[in-house]
């Protein structure tokens, strides 16, 4: 079956309801939103004269539902118009409107008795052939299906999102016998590449897979807490980036999510979990027990692990809970000597060594946790899931991990890890003994670009199914690599394609990143049909351009070193938008400063969803210089031409660079006009390097000719910077900004008008150049602009005047 989906059915609006049909207008889908309708009136609806049978009243559920998802942070809508896209009503009026649905998802309470009756109603209105599915995440699925009709059954399935679902890239199908294969595989297709999600098939086993392994993970944290006496603090930082995971922590993340969620799981978890040989940790720790007693659930009521308060000056502050004595008190430091030996070593797996090997209470702490999660994981094999990939996949995309349990276990050693474990009193899974005695040293590999699985049914390496189409540079290395310098890699993707990597600290473009740049484009063109620019960094494209020799020239007054750095910057970006081949970008994540310039200058951009996109360079006293002003005002310049005969384009182009305005997704990027309408949004961000790399052979193939500088670039000159003056000395005198802020500000509408010329006129893209260069270099000596610098060079943010 031809199956599209263009309308889709959304049975519940609570927290997980409202937001997945949030999301599915994200993607272009019309929503039908449902609810129940009230059963008495308010105290309001009584004044006002309405009875249960006014729209308004029937509604009301659904209605405040939304409402409260539109306003909560982070936002679930790429861009606050797609909420037009969804239609709200209530199970009285409109359940029969779910015949024109091409997916039905029920999101209503966990009660299987009530899911029941519901689907009931649903198997009698739905045209044969539609998807219905539940988003429950502990009742199994093959019992809300008894007592359906074959068509329901054949087309019924789990789909479990992780919630907020824009965010969380899990999304788990759990099939029943029933369920066709056909249905299956669409679903995992169209949630990888429709939805952004990593799809994962999961058996009908309590909690499925990431909630399964996710919580037991926290329970036995909170049980090594209560062993050894550490502090929320102290597990809060032990468990969060140093190894590779939110930042949050265990007890930040807890509060977020709420307490009962995570005590209700826990406590289902007991129940129905007969068969695991660690069942009792699911059994509530004191300090979760004491916690429900009090009422003390998180977020949702104020408090829990931490309390944000006032203190005696009125400003906020944050509060921890002493696990010994349940009093808050103020957050105390961490500091532990394995965590600072750590320190030294940026790579993610090779910090597992020195953070299991610490004499101290951390490393203690690690042993008791890390070492057990291999040996839990590796015994839910096969009960859960057939293979372990299944199992690193839902715990890094439904709880944020970097690293998979088995891929860090890879980076310990398997050996290793077996040995420490023996020396701590845990046993892993025989499967993993037998593996390591036939030869088998890993559980994944790289070969010939693939990336392998250890399969415990073959007893062999296979290839992991459902990424055909994506790209992974980390598999291509080391046998791909073209050319390679300490902050930059170039890759050879096949097809005549290359791409590079940046690989600094925060992916900033120091001299390392410009002169992998420039190679790049040399070897390209001798030798390759395209280039792609994109790399695989957590945290960002591109914070920016590297601030440190800047910072340094700048403050010794070395003005020429200062101008020749730009003028550097500036070239490279132009040779990335006039080369012999065609250069398409792949920005995700934070793509800032020189991130977003390189972004402007691609011959095509295919960006992740999740791009935040800005030029920044306000935030420190400067304004863009590696072209990104001069592009701002081509661009408006050139919709001006084409029949914009106001100012407001600029004007808001002026806006966004002086507010350092950062787009909170790419779709709202194309609004700000740094992404183009024939620039690409990919929404799964594993296939975003194959994506760029698609479209690199497209334009190759397409005949390829390399552009000309422009000199046609229309700027308005006096005209535009006489309105730009007048905003910016009404703000001076209604304090809003500082002396500083306005010489900034004046220097950027300078730049962006292409300076005082008496009328509006076309000018070449190297005098526009010129002009944000010649700005760049007069602010870079400033005395406020160096001490912004100096700040964040320091770890703090940029302070205002």
């Amino acid at each position: 079956m031809n199956r599209s989906i263009k309308k889709v059915a959304i049975l519940g609006s609570g927290i997980m309801g409202s937001r997945i049909a949030c999301h599915f207008a994200n993607i272009g889908v019309d929503v039908l939103l449902l609810d129940i309708a009230p059963k008495e009136l308010t105290a309001e609806e009584t004044a006002k004269g309405l009875s249960l049978t006014h729209p308004l009243v029937k509604n009301r559920i659904v209605n405040l539902a939304f409402q409260q998802t539109l306003k909560s942070k982070p936002a679930s809508l790429y861009v606050g118009d797609f909420a037009k896209r969804i239609k709200l009503g209530n199970f009285d009026d409109n359940l029969p409107d779910i015949a024109s649905a091409d997916w039905i998802m029920e999101v209503i309470v966990e009660n299987l008795d009530i899911k029941k009756s519901l689907f009931e109603k649903v198997d009698a209105i739905r045209t044969k052939g539609t998807l219905i599915s539940s988003n429950t995440s502990g009742i199994p699925i093959h019992l809300m299906a008894e007592g359906r009709s074959e068509d329901f059954q054949k087309h019924f399935c789990g789909t479990h999102f992780f919630n907020p679902p824009r965010y969380l890239r899990l999304l788990e199908i759990i099939p029943t016998p029933a369920t066709s294969p056909d249905v299956i595989q669409f679903l995992l297709n169209f949630g990888q590449t429709n939805l952004g999600k990593a799809t994962v098939l999961c058996k009908d086993t309590p909690a499925f897979i990431a909630n399964r392994i996710g919580v037991y993970s926290m329970m036995q944290t909170m049980k090594v807490v209560e062993e050894l006496g550490l502090t929320v603090e102290q597990v809060d930082k032990l468990t969060s980036k140093v190894v590779g995971r939110p930042k949050s922590g265990t007890f930040r993340l807890s509060d977020v999510v709420g307490l009962d969620t995570t005590v209700h799981v826990a406590n289902n978890l007991y129940k129905s979990v007969s068969n695991d040989e660690s069942k009792d940790i699911f059994i509530l720790p004191k300090m979760l027990q004491k916690l429900m007693e009090n009422k003390w659930l998180g977020d949702k009521t104020g408090q829990g692990f931490y309390k944000k308060t006032k203190n005696a000056q009125g400003k906020t502050e944050i509060l921890s809970l002493d696990l010994q004595t349940f009093e808050y008190r103020p957050a105390q430091k961490v500091s532990f000597e394995t965590l600072d030996r750590s320190k030294a070593i940026d790579a993610l797996p090779k910090r597992f060594e020195i953070l299991l090997s610490g004499k101290d209470l951390a490393g203690e702490f690690y042993r008791r946790t890390i070492l057990d999660g291999f040996r839990y994981a590796s015994h839910r094999i096969p009960e859960i899931a057939d293979d372990l990939v299944k199992i690193d996949q839902a715990i890094c995309a439904g709880f944020g991990w970097e690293m998979g349990i088995f891929e860090t276990w890879d980076a310990l050693g398997v050996q290793k890890g077996l040995d420490l474990m023996q020396e701590n009193g845990m046993e892993a899974a025989a499967w993993v003994v037998e593996m390591v005695q036939k030869g088998f040293t890993t559980f994944y590999k790289n070969e010939s670009g693939k990336r392998l699985y250890y399969d415990l049914t073959s007893k062999n390496y296979r290839a992991i199914e459902g990424i055909e189409n994506q790209i992974f540079l980390s598999s291509l290395k080391p046998d791909k690599i073209v050319y390679q310098n300490d902050d930059a890699t170039i890759v050879d993707l096949g097809d005549e394609i290359i791409c590079l990597e940046f690989h600094s600290k925060m992916n900033t473009m120091g001299q390392g990143v410009l002169e992998g740049i420039q190679k790049a484009i040399d070897l390209a063109e001798k030798n390759y049909r395209g280039l792609v620019i994109g790399n695989e960094g957590v945290e960002a494209f591109s914070a920016g351009a590297n601030l440190g020799m800047l910072f340094m020239f700048a403050a010794n007054q070395e003005f020429d070193e200062v101008n020749n750095m730009i003028a550097v910057f500036q070239n490279t970006m132009m040779r990335v938008r006039y080369s012999s081949i065609p250069v398409v970008v792949a920005p995700h994540t934070l793509a800032l400063g020189g991130g977003c310039e390189i972004s402007l200058h691609a011959d095509k951009l295919v960006a992740h969803a999740e791009t935040y996109m800005g030029l920044v360079e306000v935030g420190v006293g400067l304004i863009p210089a590696g072209g990104g002003t001069k592009e701002m005002a081509m661009r408006m310049g050139d919709a001006r031409q084409a029949g914009d005969v106001e100012l407001n384009r600029l004007q808001q182009a002026f806006m966004n660079i002086a507010t350092a305005k950062v787009s909170t997704s790419a779709y709202e990027a194309k609004e700000m006009n740094y992404i183009r309408p024939f620039d690409r949004i990919v929404l799964n961000r594993s296939q975003l390097i194959a994506e760029a790399k698609r479209e690199a052979l497209a334009l190759a193939d397409a005949g390829y000719v390399q552009k000309q500088q422009r000199s046609d670039v229309w700027v308005e000159g006096k005209q535009g910077l006489a309105l730009f003056k007048a905003g910016i000395f009404s703000m001076k005198m209604g304090n809003y900004i500082s002396e500083h802020d306005s010489l900034i500000a004046n220097k950027l509408a300078y730049a962006i008008c292409g300076g005082d010329l008496d009328s509006p006129q076309m000018v070449t893209e190297q005098y526009l150049l010129d002009l944000e260069r010649e700005a760049f270099l007069s602010l870079s000596g400033e005395k406020k602009t160096l001490e912004r610098i100096s700040s964040l060079l320091n770890g703090g943010k940029p302070p205002r005047n």
